[in-house]
């Protein structure tokens, strides 16, 4: 780092406010103390009642930055908000390996999926008195063919001053070949930005926080592989939250949410910041 260097500001954005009221208050702890300056919204969650909202927009009127967006969700087990939506499994959106299948064969029609966003863009505006400031989607479901079509209109046509979240990166080949989850990120990335481009969307440089969640990973020095080239005004996706019954009941992701709050509360994280001159101010 180069004395004197201006720092890189960085989007720290958590997923996933919403689905239950451990992972929002966990959310909510890592915005008061300076950890997070951005989580996105899941409007069709269990756990979104007026008190979550309202908790959440104290908190986040105590952070000098601090973006509140739309986690735009498409997949199971969460249910649609428009009654027409298809195609479904049961009465709840397909799980996110059948949609992008989906997607893929061409099978999907954006216009259920613009009708959609639209709905849970509609349910965020009532819920916060505003649009969101940035949209993004709950398992990269932005990312997939044909959903990226809906999801953009929908965008352009209800909030077009928020941006939209991407999920390539910028890095030497060598160094995105390492992980292939995110570079099917990188490679879905692509279509996504060129058609938010011809929208007038913007969207974020840069993009990382993609990790096999399977793995008891060590979440530190991941974060610290995360800082290295994001560009100023890129973004780092995580996932922190306090286990409940109602997120277990819902999402695999369980003891892996408390191990990212653990570093992210942590003094190792604030060095980290330090050491690689990134600021979320």
């Amino acid at each position: 780092m180069s004395a004197g260097a201006t720092p890189r500001r960085i989007w720290l954005c958590a997923d996933d406010y919403g689905i239950s009221p451990g992972v929002n208050r966990a959310i909510r702890d890592l915005i008061e103390r300076g950890r997070l300056n951005a989580t996105s919204v899941m409007m069709v969650g269990p756990a979104i009642e007026r008190s979550e909202v309202e908790a959440l927009q104290t908190a986040a009127k105590a952070s000098p930055r601090c973006a509140v967006g739309l986690h735009v969700t498409l997949s199971a087990p969460f249910r649609p908000l428009t009654m027409h939506f298809r195609p479904l499994d049961g009465d709840m959106f397909l799980a996110f390996p059948k949609l992008l299948r989906a997607g893929l064969l061409r099978r999907l029609d954006p216009e259920f999926v613009r009708h959609e966003v639209k709905a849970q863009l509609a349910a965020f505006a009532a819920a916060f008195g505003r649009a969101p400031d940035f949209v993004d989607g709950h398992q990269h479901v932005q990312l997939f063919p044909q959903v990226r079509d809906g999801f953009i209109d929908a965008i352009s046509e209800v909030a077009p001053n928020a941006w939209v979240r991407q999920g390539g990166r910028d890095l030497p080949l060598a160094q995105r070949l390492a992980s292939p989850k995110a570079l099917v990120l990188d490679i879905l990335s692509a279509q996504f930005r060129n058609r938010a481009s011809s929208a007038g969307l913007s969207f974020n440089p840069g993009f990382a926080g993609a990790y096999d969640f399977t793995r008891a990973a060590d979440f530190g020095e991941l974060m610290r592989q995360f800082l290295e080239g994001l560009p100023d005004g890129g973004l780092v996706m995580c996932h922190p939250g306090f286990v409940d019954d109602v997120l277990a009941g819902l999402d695999p992701m369980t003891d892996v949410r408390e191990r990212e709050h653990a570093y992210l509360a942590g003094d190792a994280f604030a060095r980290l910041l330090a050491d690689s001159n990134v600021t979320l101010g």
